[in-house]
C-alpha cells in the first residue's frame, strides 16, 4: 500500500471517531438536560425565597411547613409540593374585581362601590394546614361583612359618611366574630388585618341622572315656595295697612257698632268706584250710596267742566252740604 493511501484511510478514520464522540457528547448533553428539567419540573430541589413558604404533604399523609431560604431537596414520588404561601401583605378585592361591586343599601337603592383589604399572613399553620382553599373562603367572609355594614346604611351616609362607615368597617374585620360565638378573621384564618380602604361609593349613571332631576325639580318647587312666601307676606303686609286705615278712619269719625253697615256699604263703594276709574273707555261712575240697589249711573267723561258743573240725577240738583255735616243715609255721593 502505497503511504499516500495509507494516509488517506487514517484520516478518515480520525474523522469517524471525532464525529462519534461528539454525537455521544451531545446525547449526553441532551440527557443532562431532560434530567435536570426533570427534577426542576417534579420540584425535586426547590427554592424557598426570602418572604415566602411552602408547605410539603409526605408520602404518611402529614403536611409540613419549611419556612428557611435557600434550596432544598424532597423525594420526587414520596412527597408532594402543595402550596407556596407568600409573607408579604396582600391584597382583597370586594367581590374580587377591582372595578367596583353593586349593592344595595337600605332603601334598596343600588349603588357600585369598590373597596379593599390588606392583610398579612401570621399563622402558617392556621392560614395553610387548618384551611383547604383559604383564599377562597377568606374572599366570601370578607365580602359577606363589609355588605353586612354598607347595606344598613342609607344612600346619604354611604356618600357623606365614607370616613365612619370606613372606620366602622375596619373595626369589624378585626374584632367582630364572624358568627355570634364564632371566631373572628384573623384566628379564623390566621392573619394580621393591616388596613381596609373604601375607594369608591357612587350611583349608576341611570340614578346619577334621576337624582340630578330630583336635585331640580325640589330646587324649582323651594323657589316657588319662596315666591308664595313672599307673596304671602306682602298680602299679610297689605290687609294689615288696610286693616290699620279703616280702624283709623273710624276713630276719625267716632263710629260705633251700630254703624258698620253704613262703613262697609262705604268702603264697597269706594272699592266700585276705584275699579270703574281705571277702565279704558274714559268715563267715571256716580255711584249712589242707597241700600235698596239702586244701579249706578254713568255719566259723560267731564273733560273741560268744572267741579260746579254737576250733572242732574233723576232730573234733581244735588244740594251743597255744609261743611263737616255727613250725609244722611240713601243721600247721593259724587264720586270725581
Amino acid at each position: 500500500m502505497e503511504p499516500e493511501q495509507r494516509f488517506r484511510l487514517l484520516q478518515r478514520a480520525r474523522l469517524k471517531k471525532l464525529f462519534k464522540r461528539t454525537l455521544l457528547l451531545l446525547l449526553a448533553g441532551l440527557l443532562l438536560y431532560y434530567c435536570v428539567a426533570l427534577v426542576y419540573a417534579t420540584k425535586t430541589i426547590y427554592k424557598v425565597r426570602r418572604n415566602y413558604a411552602v408547605i410539603l404533604e409526605d408520602l404518611s399523609g402529614d403536611r409540613r411547613v419549611v419556612q428557611e431560604v435557600g434550596w432544598h431537596s424532597r423525594l420526587p414520588f414520596f412527597t408532594r409540593l402543595e402550596l407556596e404561601v407568600p409573607l408579604m401583605n396582600q391584597q382583597v378585592y370586594l367581590g374580587g374585581v377591582q372595578e367596583g361591586e353593586r349593592i344595595m343599601s337600605r332603601g334598596n337603592v343600588a349603588l357600585w362601590t369598590s373597596a379593599m383589604l390588606t392583610y398579612r399572613i401570621a399563622d402558617l399553620q392556621r392560614w395553610g394546614i387548618e384551611n383547604k382553599s383559604p383564599q377562597t373562603l377568606l374572599q366570601n367572609d370578607f365580602d359577606g361583612i363589609v355588605k353586612d355594614v354598607m347595606q344598613s346604611q342609607t344612600v346619604d351616609e354611604l356618600i357623606s359618611g365614607r370616613e365612619r362607615i370606613k372606620e366602622q368597617i375596619y373595626r369589624d374585620l378585626k374584632d367582630r366574630p364572624i358568627n355570634e360565638g364564632g371566631p373572628t378573621l384573623e384566628q379564623k384564618y390566621g392573619i394580621e388585618v393591616v388596613s381596609f380602604v373604601l375607594r369608591d361609593t357612587r350611583f349608576g349613571e341611570k340614578l346619577t341622572e334621576a337624582s340630578e332631576e330630583k336635585k331640580r325639580r325640589e330646587l324649582i318647587a323651594e323657589a316657588e315656595n319662596y315666591a308664595a312666601d313672599l307673596e304671602a307676606s306682602r298680602t299679610r303686609k297689605l290687609y294689615a295697612a288696610y286693616r290699620d286705615g279703616v280702624q283709623e278712619f273710624r276713630d276719625s269719625l267716632g263710629l260705633k257698632g251700630e254703624n258698620d253697615r253704613f262703613l262697609f256699604d262705604f268702603l264697597n263703594q269706594q272699592r266700585w268706584a276705584a275699579a270703574y276709574e281705571k277702565n279704558q273707555q274714559g268715563q267715571n261712575t256716580f255711584v249712589l250710596n242707597n241700600t235698596a240697589g239702586s244701579p249706578p249711573v254713568v255719566l259723560p267723561n267731564p273733560a273741560g267742566t268744572t267741579g260746579k258743573d254737576l250733572t242732574t240725577v233723576h232730573g234733581q240738583t244735588p244740594q251743597n252740604k255744609k261743611p263737616g255735616v255727613r250725609p244722611a243715609p240713601g243721600e247721593a255721593h259724587q264720586a270725581d
